[in-house]
């Protein structure tokens, strides 16, 4: 019987609701509750133990007293065994490192814990890469790549995990920013070492990027990737609509109809702002591949914005020449919810179902998938 360690921050992610960008530190925290803060962590660590509860008799639970998870547990539907001891309504990141030490010290398998990049450091000081993590997101910021995209994600890898399916780890950084200055508007995340999570890339986050010289720094990897990888003279490659396909274009030194779709081939602009005619007259005589990116928020690839590229035209191309962009923040910013495809063809949305890559960076790929 593997044994699952479980700890929850209660204060995580109080700053949130009531404007204070984090929770960090006594006097923030006394500010938050003033200006009727509550808890928000443990509702999200009940929510991922109640995934991880369809095997609790194959589970032996390991967890702190009270409100660091013991309430969480058997709220979720376990009897867990309890060790360590807190001060109820007080508990500090020593409690937090403490408990991660004994429970690795006890065996465990995995630690699942719900907070922010504070709580990510306090395991990362405690327990390095010495054993597997994963966490629950319930902090105000969340810019270390330790945690899942949602709660029930996190469930699902933690069972996934327990059960043999997930059986390769990898390391994940664990960053986090200067609170004050992020209160005025400066975000300067720094890196405080690596935890030790299941290899899950789809459900889990990557690295938060802050601020505009991050997302610009993403969008170069996928431009670049997209170039390395170009086909020869007799490929066309049409270009979607978007910010992030547009950076394939400026890092070629092209422009670019930002709402509409263009067409390149040997590194060079055959076609701008092309009509689904247009789109047919080259993909009906000529190999094409089609780039197009993800709609934020929506999580559409066909059928927002840009329906020149008809069910006639993706059908010429074939769905193994789609390449679809994103950067991980736009993914995760769907919170686990499939990819979409609307193209006004019932049966076009059904071959484009399943799953189909994405690039998210330079070499950098995740599986995605894909609905309607």
């Amino acid at each position: 019987m593997k044994k699952l360690g479980v700890i929850v921050n209660p204060i995580a992610g109080m700053g949130g609701r009531v404007g204070l960008k984090g929770s960090d530190g006594a006097e923030t925290l006394r500010r938050a509750r003033q200006l009727g803060a509550r808890p928000e962590s443990p509702e999200r660590a009940i929510e991922g133990l109640e995934v991880v509860s369809r095997v609790r008799d194959a589970v032996e639970i390991l967890t702190y007293p009270g409100e660091m998870g013991e309430d969480e547990c058997r709220k979720a539907g376990f009897e867990p065994m309890v060790i360590g001891s807190i001060r109820t309504g007080e508990t500090t990141p020593e409690d937090t490192a403490r408990a991660a030490a004994e429970m690795v010290a006890a065996g465990a398998s995995l630690i699942l814990f719900a907070g922010g990049d504070g709580t990510a450091r306090n395991l990362c000081d405690a327990i390095g890469e010495s054993a597997p993590v994963l966490g629950i997101p319930a902090g105000v910021k969340i810019h270390s790549a330790a945690y899942a995209v949602t709660p029930r994600s996190a469930g699902e890898v933690a069972t996934g995990f327990l059960e043999g399916r997930l059986t390769e780890t990898r390391a994940a950084e664990v960053m986090d920013i200067d609170e004050d200055a992020f209160r005025v508007g400066i975000v300067a995340a720094k890196l405080y070492g690596y935890l030790l999570v299941p290899e899950e890339r789809r459900l889990l986050q990557s690295v938060k990027s802050g601020g505009i010289q991050g997302e610009k720094h993403a969008l170069r990897g996928i431009a670049e990737d997209l170039i390395v990888g170009m086909e020869g003279d007799d490929c066309y490659y049409i270009v979607g609509p978007g910010t992030t396909t547009r950076s394939l274009m400026e890092c070629l030194d092209l422009e670019n109809t930002l709402l509409g779709v263009d067409v390149i081939r040997q590194k060079r602009v055959v076609a701008k702002d092309v009509s689904e005619a247009g789109l047919l007259d080259i993909v009906g005589r000529n190999r094409a591949r089609i780039v197009v990116t993800v709609i934020g928020g929506q999580g559409h690839v066909f059928g927002r914005g840009n329906q020149q590229l008809s069910p006639e035209v993706i059908r010429h191309v074939g769905k193994q020449n789609i390449i679809i962009v994103a950067t991980k923040e736009k993914l995760i910013s769907l919170s686990g919810r499939p990819l979409l495809v609307d193209t006004g063809d019932e049966a076009l949305n059904q071959e484009l179902s399943g799953y189909m890559r994405v690039t998210t960076g330079y070499r950098d790929y995740v599986m995605c998938k894909v609905g309607y």
